[in-house]
């Protein structure tokens, strides 16, 4: 796609709904992007429905009709960015699902402040960042992946207690009870949201993480094998060498003398784990 869009920033900004509220329907005059930051809503356009929630990003383009349904338990909180371009935009994707390390965050972040805080020259310098993030947005490349969709709340209260408990330094093994009851929900309940979203059961899905740290503590760190399988809740290094080769295909050793350039990819990347691992680990 062309990058001259001639962009020309009008209005960015941040607003805060009480649960229940509604917004339209409206026709829009110009383009703008919504992005989601707190709860939740749907947003009705075109005849076509999404569900939207923490990290949506959606655009909408000049004509649309479109209504908004915000959470109904909740305040939800969204930025808004009003802008105009030399094009219709048809045919361009209506939403993105960001993650954390997404370039557009660190630019809609941007917008916000120049439209806030007003400097000299700020509807210049939003036009500048509207031409790489429109562009960025329609076409990528970005680290957007099917683990981007907000994780179901008993998982992320899983994973909220898997960063309690591991805060210690020590990524000891749970059961699954006590992930259930972390969960609030019965473990045959929270096996399903697992493998439905992952493919593995919970129990799996946390020694996956386990070994996914010792992965990169044995080709970022000088620790003994031992120590890393300490560190990482097993019981022995004997018992941690034949649960990695198990998921490697090659011992710790052996995977640590291969190097970065030789390893397999990650079982985290490969099972969808990311997302998991990213909330699991954020705050540690």
């Amino acid at each position: 796609m062309s990058l001259d869009l001639n962009p020309r920033l009008r209005l960015a900004a941040l607003v805060d709904y009480p649960p229940g509220s509604t917004f339209g329907p409206r026709t829009l005059a110009d383009f703008e992007l919504v992005w989601l930051l707190q709860g939740s809503a749907l947003w009705e356009c075109d005849g076509t429905e999404f569900e939207l929630g923490p990290g949506s990003l959606l655009l909408a383009r000049p004509g649309m009709r479109d209504y908004f349904r915000w959470d109904t338990e909740r305040s939800t909180r969204h930025a808004y960015v009003h802008f105009r371009l030399d094009t219709d935009g048809a045919g361009w994707p209506r939403i993105r699902h960001l993650v954390v390390e997404d370039p557009l965050a660190g630019l809609l972040r941007y917008l916000l402040w120049l439209g806030s805080a007003t400097p000299s020259g700020w509807r210049e310098r939003g036009n500048e960042v509207l031409r790489l993030l429109v562009p960025t947005f329609v076409d990528g490349p970005l680290p957007e992946t099917d683990d981007a969709a907000p994780l179901p709340a008993p998982i992320e209260a899983v994973a909220a207690y898997l960063r309690r408990v591991w805060s210690s330094g020590v990524t000891r093994p749970v059961p699954l009870a006590e992930l259930a009851a972390a969960g609030s929900v019965s473990g045959v309940q929270l096996s399903r949201l697992f493998r439905g979203r992952f493919g593995v059961g919970p129990v799996t899905a946390v020694e996956l993480l386990r070994l996914g740290r010792a992965e990169s503590l044995l080709l970022r760190s000088n620790s003994p094998i031992a120590r890393i399988a300490a560190d990482c809740g097993f019981a022995d290094p004997y018992h941690f060498s034949r649960r990695f080769r198990n998921v490697y295909g090659v011992s710790p050793s052996g995977f640590r003398a291969a190097g970065p350039q030789a390893a397999p990819p990650s079982p985290l990347v490969a099972r969808g784990l990311v997302a998991l691992e990213r909330e699991v680990w954020r705050a540690l």
